[in-house]
């Protein structure tokens, strides 16, 4: 086997491992807080909730760049393979979680940390790797090809993990460890350095420090800013939160002066000077704001509405939405190596404004939507939504790592990868907060006309029309029943409960009331969503068509 397919498999199992870890773990978070004996709905368990789905992409977020840095000056096969053994050893560290409750769930947030440490190891390097094994000609096809193993890996990681967390909770972790080890054995084997490290080189230490610190502040912020505040179901009124998202930007912003100001920078602000980098990086931050939050949105529609109104009982709904969101990975497989392959030929920036164009059009299409839709309206709005994805993200990947030297391609690749991990976490809290915001808008005037007419008293009624927006949203996302999570935890109202009608009862926690409840308020905050995700895809398509022509002699 040529040395450049040996590279592209090594590293397409890395990739293939970091997204199937990510998706099986929304997936199987119901199961999870099962077992270690926690309510994720309780207000002292959201923190947990929040930081075991957003915690992973805050620290890959704060790394990617300092390892790509690193990586130049130390050698990139040497920090990849590290990445396989960091990851293998938080995966065996999370499938073996000792104990229950806050600490559970506290440890379980650690080792997600280590576990993110080696993914950055991989992330920052895989992309890096494929650019020096592969001649010009032949990258984007490569990244391309890259790029479907992550699909698949989310595709794996959703139906696999609805799988093993019907069985054990503790396997959706162990599942991640044969291929962590096999990823270290062959990486060993097989991977070699190809370009000469600039050992050298000092490491900015303040360089790295400010930046790190930086992204901490601002994504934790970000984080914070979805759990609610004093009345309201938000906290980006909270001064903590304000001065978390401030104090990060604060640090962000003196982080080119410090580079303009030390011998050897982390990250040379120059590589910015070429059209072709600095319109590729921003086209990619503004794709993953807009695209960022889109599955798990639609995910919830899914699980909170569509499928409960199908006959599906909600403890089933989360492996299902996962099986119906496949229309939109697909889109991306198909496209994704094809335009790949184009770019190396005609040049990314015809694909890639393409393929945001596309994306546009799909935002306007699920803008028409009704809740309970025909289904195969709704897969084929997402199968063009995967498709203008997958026509953008190669040629764009390839046309940043082909502007930069050969001796800067691994900061690049982490400069790459930390914009799409910002704007996809900032993209899923953008989702939420717009989401959280119609809910309090609308939610408790459609609660209380919904209980008023299912024959509930009216101060039951007003009582549980209060219900925080953040739990009707993430019941659903978890698999709960929303009203049925709701009762349970409020006391006050059990003995007023228990005098109800059964009848009344017996509608109001069955499968479709509370989704008819909800679903005009869902689609209003939807449709609010995907009109700002439109404004920003456009901008992003006005920046990938600004990159410039393509040039071949650029990076040889």
């Amino acid at each position: 086997m040529e040395y450049k397919w040996t590279v592209l498999s090594n590293t397409t199992l890395g990739i293939l491992i970091g997204m199937m870890n990510s998706t099986v773990l929304l997936i199987a978070l119901p199961a999870i807080f099962r077992g270690i004996n926690i309510n994720p709905l309780s207000p002292s368990s959201f923190s947990y909730l929040l930081w075991l789905l957003m915690g992973y992409g805050v620290t890959t977020s704060a790394l990617v760049v300092s390892i790509g840095r690193f990586s130049d000056i130390y050698g990139r096969v040497k920090l990849y393979r590290l990445g396989f053994i960091i990851f293998t050893i938080g995966s065996i560290l999370l499938s073996i979680t000792p104990g229950s409750g806050d600490f559970a769930a506290s440890e379980l947030i650690a080792f997600r940390v280590v576990q993110a440490v080696g993914g950055s190891l991989l992330m920052a390097n895989s992309v890096a790797l494929i650019t020096d094994a592969f001649p010009l000609t032949e990258r984007g096809k490569a990244l391309g090809l890259n790029q479907i193993s992550g699909l698949l890996g989310s595709i794996l990681g959703l139906i696999v993990g609805g799988i093993l967390a019907t069985a054990n909770w503790r396997l959706v972790f162990i599942i991640s460890v044969p291929f962590g080890i096999a990823g270290t054995i062959w990486s060993f084997k097989s991977l070699r350095e190809i370009s000469k490290p600039n050992r050298n080189e000092k490491i900015d230490i303040m360089g790295n420090i400010d930046f790190i610190l930086g992204i901490i502040l601002l994504l934790a912020g970000v984080t914070y800013a979805l759990e609610p505040y004093k009345n309201s179901p938000m906290g980006w009124g909270n001064p903590e939160v304000i001065g978390l998202i401030l104090s990060g930007f604060a640090l962000l912003a003196a982080f080119p002066f410090i580079e303009m100001k030390v011998k050897y920078p982390m990250f040379r602000l120059e590589l910015f000077k070429s059209r072709q980098f600095s319109a590729g990086i921003f086209a990619a931050l503004l794709s993953g704001l807009a695209y960022g939050g889109l599955m798990i949105t639609l995910v919830v529609l899914l699980q909170g509405i569509w499928l409960p109104l199908h006959g599906y009982s909600f403890a089933v709904t989360p492996l299902w939405a996962g099986i119906y969101m496949i229309p939109l990975m697909l889109g991306f497989v198909a496209f994704g190596p094809l335009s790949g392959a184009l770019s190396d030929k005609y040049g990314a920036r015809g694909l890639a404004t393409g393929g945001m164009v596309l994306v546009f059009i799909s935002f306007l299409l699920m803008m028409t939507l009704k809740y309970n839709f025909p289904y195969a309206e709704f897969a084929f709005f997402i199968f063009l939504a995967g498709a203008g994805n997958g026509l953008f993200v190669s040629p764009n990947t390839a046309s940043i790592m082909n502007s930069v030297p050969s001796n800067h391609r691994g900061v690049a690749s982490g400069m790459r990868s930390v914009m799409t991990n910002i704007a996809n976490t900032t993209s899923i809290a953008l989702y939420f907060s717009l989401l959280l915001s119609a809910f309090e808008a609308k939610l408790p005037g459609a609660l209380y006309a919904g209980l008023i007419s299912a024959g509930f008293p009216n101060n039951v009624a007003q009582m549980i029309s209060k219900m925080p927006p953040t739990a009707a949203l993430f019941a659903a996302f978890l698999g709960y029943n929303p009203m049925q999570a709701v009762l349970s935890n409020i006391p006050s109202l059990a003995s007023q409960i228990s005098n109800a009608d059964p009848n009344s009862l017996n509608v109001v926690l069955s499968n479709t009331w509370f989704p008819k409840v909800i679903a005009p308020a869902f689609m209003y905050a939807l449709r609010s969503v995907l009109v700002v995700s439109s404004i920003i895809v456009i901008i992003a398509a006005i920046a990938s068509a600004l990159r410039g022509k393509h040039n071949l002699d650029n990076n040889k």
